[in-house]
């Protein structure tokens, strides 16, 4: 049975081989794309790389609801001040369940 040492050893000689595979195989398949890029005349435009994420990043889609208003939930009457109930409490809420109202009083 191989002791730790050896089996630590063994642990870096492969991880040292799996990152030169991996650019070896990395290096083949960017030449093989300029290849192909230089056959057939393409572009960036042609490609759609403008916006390409750089590295492995993967391209993240918006929330659909990015950008939408909420409803207030809250209203206080006196001053018109609205809250939809997301995020924190306004000040001017805070103060005045600090004074003793409720918020379920200031429900719209």
């Amino acid at each position: 049975m191989p002791s730790l040492q050896e089996l630590l050893a063994q642990k870096e000689a492969l991880e040292r081989e799996i990152e030169r595979t991996r650019q070896q195989e990395r290096a083949a398949a960017i030449e093989q794309v300029r290849t192909l890029i230089a056959q057939h005349g393409l572009t960036a435009a042609d490609l759609a790389l403008r916006d390409a994420p750089k590295g492995n990043a993967k391209p993240r889609a918006k929330a659909a609801t990015t950008g939408r208003k909420v409803a207030a939930k809250y209203r206080d009457a006196s001053t018109g001040a609205t809250w939809s109930g997301r995020g924190l409490q306004p000040k001017w809420l805070k103060a005045a369940i600090a004074s003793g109202r409720k918020l379920s009083d200031f429900a719209v």
